[in-house]
């Protein structure tokens, strides 16, 4: 038999959501606003009701109760170009969206380059609009987590900020991986290979990721009992674009080199294209390892050998830290470190 949903007149209320479920006003408020402090038999019945009914919550309401608005913010400082394109982006989407599917907050997605972008979004940043944030891809001069922190919104980071490399840093909320432990895994790897001139191409040093992947090249490289050659260090941008031009000045430097550490994905597949045009087989000449597990490791020619990070597993992450910090949770930590894998393919 089928059950045809009953819906009063106009918008349903709560009260008429407690009528047919059989419960308090009291109860209804609680189910809706996600409180613990109700029975599973109760909540099963609101529950039912609210479906029955097609009750939809007062959100300004709500928020005049609960001082909440039920939304967070991700906020990441670059193009809309780069966000949409490169997929170490998407997979922190995914994963945050995950990571909040078990509750009431709603995600919205900001970039912030321009100073016009910049602008708007700070004039919206505030607990009237969001109860949290997510900040990704911040370099260390960027003002707005001081901002933020100032105006009492919790805040997680994602990545490690450049900062809190050195001693006696202030703590901060974030989430990362050990990039420090990848690249050294990297460069051990191409050093247990038999290669001997092991160059790098490095990310922004004001960028926690950028300077931590150094970090783990220059402990790996002073392992072997070499020193660190400053010519065989280049800098990028994590793009395709800079991972090619900072291949080009490490051969010009040193035509002699024979492996190459590559901060990310994308640069090592710009880098890979540098030593196709300049006549280098890969790996037979020089061997190659990225950073990321991107899907473009898989389709380089050759398949890139490279250091996975669980993105969608930091997203996860950063939604949960969040969700604790907004609920007042106590932590165990400020922050969460994932662990690094090497993943090897044809080119090392």
């Amino acid at each position: 038999m089928t059950t045809q949903r009953t819906r009063s007149l106009g918008r349903p209320t709560l009260d008429a959501v407690a009528a047919r479920a059989g419960v308090g006003r009291g109860t209804v408020s609680r189910v809706v606003n996600g409180s613990p402090q109700v029975s599973p038999e109760a909540r099963a019945a609101v529950q039912q009701a609210i479906a029955e009914l097609g009750y939809v919550p007062n959100r300004a309401a709500r928020a005049l109760v609960t001082q909440r608005t039920d939304s967070v913010a991700l906020v990441v400082s670059e193009s809309g170009e780069r966000v949409f394109t490169e997929p170490f982006f998407a997979g922190i989407v995914r994963g945050v969206s995950s990571g909040l599917l078990e509750t009431p907050l709603q995600l919205w997605l900001a970039m912030v380059q321009s100073p016009i972008e910049r602008e708007r979004v700070e004039h919206h940043l505030t607990n009237q609009h969001v109860d949290g944030v997510l900040l990704l891809s911040l370099h260390d001069s960027d003002p707005l987590p001081t901002l933020l922190e100032e105006r009492g919104l919790p805040i997680v980071l994602g990545g490690r900020p450049a900062r809190m490399l050195q001693p006696g840093a202030q703590p901060a909320y974030f989430v990362d991986v050990d990039n420090i432990g990848g690249a050294r895994q990297a460069v051990e790897y191409l050093s247990g290979r038999g290669r001997r001139r092991i160059a790098t191409i490095a990310g922004p040093q004001d960028m926690g990721a950028g300077l931590a992947r150094l970090v783990g090249y220059r402990e790996a490289i002073q392992a072997t009992g070499s020193g660190v050659n400053p010519d065989l260090i280049a800098y990028g941008d994590f793009s395709e674009g800079s991972g090619a031009a900072g291949m080009r000045r490490l051969l010009e430097v040193c035509p002699d080199l024979d492996a190459v550490f590559v901060a990310s994905d994308l640069m090592a597949f710009g880098a890979l294209r540098t030593l196709r045009e300049t006549g280098r087989r890969v790996p037979e000449d020089v061997a190659v390892v990225g950073f990321d597990d991107a899907p473009i490791a898989r389709q380089s020619d050759p398949p890139l050998t490279t250091v996975l990070q669980p993105i969608q597993e930091m997203g996860r992450q950063m939604a949960r830290l969040l969700v604790s910090r907004i609920r007042g949770d106590e932590l165990p930590a400020p922050y969460v470190l994932l662990d690094t894998q090497l993943v090897e393919r044809a080119s090392a």
